[in-house]
């Protein structure tokens, strides 16, 4: 096979990948949207996928906090511009630390977690029982775990927004000398319940990558308990760099102009 046929057989699969999720993602919103959603299960979901998370998410977003204070507080001081620390700090939690760090911890536990149990299912032929039950794959597993993380990432964002700026505050009073009143008054000047928004809406988008991907790979697995592994690993990979790009994309969109 040569270069051309190669680039060309790449492209046939990445448009069939993105068509499958792209179908996937329209299937399970259509049953959302009609209302036909399993209650107790996208609870039981939520308990799993987003509750769970809640202690990694905070330990990274406390400690990424407290790093950026770290760096930023003590250079602020000596250049005499101190009273911008708190904005900083805010200002990057906001935007991008927040929903970032929330989506990559969780884009590691939970979608190599959906993958797997979805893999497990297929190679136990589960799913074909389901589907000669006349029962929808998309609709009985999928989506409640789309809906879990709809809901769970912005709380989750929230937390690490809350958690980091927290651990930036504590830092730059310790180490630079800056009071809490003025870390808080820098924040106030410099972000906006706009900004704090938008981070909740990128959010909203990584959740859906994060449920879509891992429920598709896990939903195509093949080849017995090696193919399990195989989808696991992918799903996670592939929802962390789609989760960038989406991440490029939304501050393009969301902040570029401003």
């Amino acid at each position: 096979m040569n270069a051309l046929e190669r680039f060309g057989q790449s492209t046939i699969d990445f448009l069939e990948y993105a068509g499958g999720v792209t179908q996937l993602g329209i299937d399970a919103f259509r049953d959302i949207f009609r209302l036909r959603v399993r209650v107790a299960e996208t609870i039981s979901q939520s308990a799993l996928l987003g509750v769970q998370s809640v202690s990694i998410v905070l330990l990274t977003s406390l400690f990424t906090g407290m790093v950026i204070s770290l760096e930023s507080a003590i250079q602020a001081v000596q250049f005499g511009v101190g009273n911008l620390v708190g904005g900083a700090v805010a200002y990057g939690a906001f935007r991008e630390l927040g929903p970032m760090l929330a989506a990559v911890v969780v884009a590691g536990r939970v979608g190599s977690a959906i993958a797997a149990e979805l893999g497990s299912m297929v190679v136990t032929e589960q799913i074909e029982a389901l589907r000669s039950m006349g029962v929808s794959p998309a609709n009985f597993l999928v989506v409640p775990r789309l809906l879990s993380l709809l809901i769970m990432m912005p709380l989750l964002t929230i937390f690490a927004d809350v958690i980091s700026i927290s651990g930036g505050a504590w830092i730059a009073n310790i180490y630079a000398h800056i009071s809490y009143s003025s870390f808080i008054t820098s924040m106030r000047q410099t972000v906006g319940f706009e900004d704090f928004a938008k981070g909740l809406l990128k959010a909203v988008v990584f959740g859906m990558i994060i449920a879509l991907i891992g429920s598709y790979q896990g939903l195509g697995t093949r080849g017995g308990a090696a193919g399990v592994g195989r989808s696991t690993t992918s799903a996670v990979v592939i929802a962390i760099i789609l989760i960038f790009i989406a991440n490029f994309s939304l501050s393009y969109v969301l902040f570029g102009s401003r």
